[in-house]
């Protein structure tokens, strides 16, 4: 090209096929910092501030693919998990309960919360306590459960 405008419509065109497209490649999302790369410092844990958040928000929702069978809802916002702690090691222990205790996957579910959890990238490992103290009740769903289960 000579460095003139192209007045021909079909030139311009012909021109503008020929250009490679720009490719745009989306970023991995940027690792929350380390307390030695900038991050906030917690009291008794090796961990940032903002690691702690970041696998806190993915446990979460690796907890919320997890479902009741019996009850159209997930174990999160059933109000099923009672304590998920995690360790300087991203060791992650989780206290958790049944809606009820002769419930038929009381042998099963933690295996599935364990799968789960062990599926978000960074955590070690992952241990589950079936608890019943203190008792479910409907009183722990979220309001998001209870308008699936049509208590709304």
């Amino acid at each position: 090209m000579d460095g003139k405008p192209l007045e021909d419509p079909v030139e311009r065109n012909a021109l503008l096929l020929e250009q490679p497209a720009a490719v745009v490649v989306p970023s991995a999302p940027k690792a929350p910092p380390s307390v030695a790369e900038g991050g906030t410092p917690v009291e008794g844990s090796k961990l940032s501030e903002e690691q702690l958040d970041q696998l806190t928000a993915d446990i979460v929702a690796a907890l919320k693919t997890v479902h009741d069978p019996e009850i159209p809802s997930d174990i999160y916002e059933l109000g099923l998990i009672y304590k998920i702690d995690i360790s300087d090691d991203r060791e992650v222990a989780i206290d958790m309960t049944l809606t009820a205790p002769g419930c038929p996957v009381a042998g099963e579910m933690p295996v599935w919360v364990e799968n789960a959890v062990n599926a978000v990238p960074g955590i070690a490992g992952t241990k589950v306590k079936i608890v019943f103290d203190p008792p479910w009740d409907q009183s722990r769903m979220s309001d998001e459960a209870k308008l699936s289960v049509g208590m709304f």
